[in-house]
């Protein structure tokens, strides 16, 4: 751990319990779900407790709304004179024209063209205005030339003090919801999420450890992690497309880095088998990005927190009935985690 990301002012327990309070019921208060199978025994061994908590069934469909809101009512005022802007692949996107729609506030959303068709056609529900780029490199860009132009509010999709304490509400959440956890899985796109969800667990609960999970295609806080800084990625390859941020920003690496007590990687194949599993005996239909940290613990993780009291968060579930068919017809139902004796 650097001394800047010791020293990094972190939200505290009573701004976080404040923060909840200002979202009132702007959000939700998603379950934490206790997963219990003799599929998760063979798996991971009777002895491991797991609680899954359930952030696809947030407004919005991901936990993102949590930090949009949570920014845009920072400047309330100034977004809703000049409107705001933001860039991302589809969960920011949906979260910004939730939170805006709700707030009296114009939106415009800079997205790749690839984005998914779904993702694209509910944020214009919601009345937002979108401009689609060509490539993912190009959305920051673009969106900072519309901030200048338009002095529109920049709600940024993974950075900065207000979006850590949002997500900061979740790990609250989740700490009341299920006490003595022994560790709590984390995905990580730019780390918005991760680093709000281990400020709150760590804060609240010392002795649990938090996990940070990548695609292997997006890694870039663990090359951020290597660097003692962050890091821009040169391209994105994975199918886990709400996990590829382009780089790792300053707040959120600095809160990783003093709050994480871990990272791993896993594959595009992992994914899709945990995508499998979390339908087949959770009966949960989520995106990739929300099958990340159940991968984790199936693959990289498992024999660490074998026997142990784990949670993971199911960030999302905004994906397509073809687009999940696609991918769970990859799915190796057996044979890619390995069975407990």
């Amino acid at each position: 751990m650097s001394d800047s990301a010791d020293s990094l002012q972190a939200p505290t327990l009573d701004q976080i319990r404040q923060a909840r309070e200002s979202l009132g019921n702007r959000i939700k208060v998603t379950p934490s779900w206790r997963w219990q199978s003799s599929f998760v025994d063979r798996k991971l061994g009777a002895a491991t407790s797991l609680f899954l908590k359930l952030e696809l069934f947030q407004h919005a469909g991901s936990f993102k709304v949590r930090g949009a809101l949570r920014n845009i009512m920072a400047r309330l005022q100034d977004a809703k004179e000049q409107g705001v802007v933001t860039v991302s692949a589809g969960n920011h996107a949906m979260a910004t024209a939730h939170a805006s729609r709700a707030l009296g506030v114009h939106a415009k959303l800079v997205m790749p063209r690839t984005a998914s068709p779904v993702r694209i056609e509910a944020c214009r529900q919601d009345g937002a205005e979108l401009i689609l780029a060509n490539d993912v490199h190009e959305l920051f860009g673009i969106a900072d030339e519309i901030q200048a132009k338009e002095g529109r509010v920049f709600v940024h999709p993974f950075d900065g003090w207000e979006t850590a304490l949002g997500t900061a509400t979740l790990g609250l959440e989740l700490c009341q919801q299920v006490e003595d956890l022994d560790a709590v899985v984390v995905p990580i796109g730019g780390g918005g999420l991760c680093s709000g969800v281990a400020a709150a667990v760590k804060q609240v609960s010392p002795h649990t450890q938090v996990f940070g999970v990548e695609p292997e295609g997006a890694d870039s806080m663990h090359r951020s992690f290597e660097a003692n800084a962050p890091v821009k990625l040169d391209q994105i390859q994975t199918i886990a497309d709400s996990l590829g941020a382009p780089h790792a920003a300053a707040y959120t690496f600095g809160l990783c880095r003093r709050f994480v007590d871990g990272l791993c990687k896993v594959s595009d194949a992992q994914i899709v088998d945990a995508m499998a599993w979390l339908f087949q005996d959770a009966k949960l239909a989520v995106e990739p990005a929300g099958a990340a940290a159940t991968a984790a613990l199936f693959g990289p993780l498992r024999d660490e927190l074998r026997g142990k009291r784990v949670a993971l968060i199911v960030c999302g579930a905004n994906i397509d009935v073809s687009r999940f068919h696609e991918l769970v017809s990859r799915a190796r139902i057996e044979g890619s985690a390995p069975e407990v004796g």
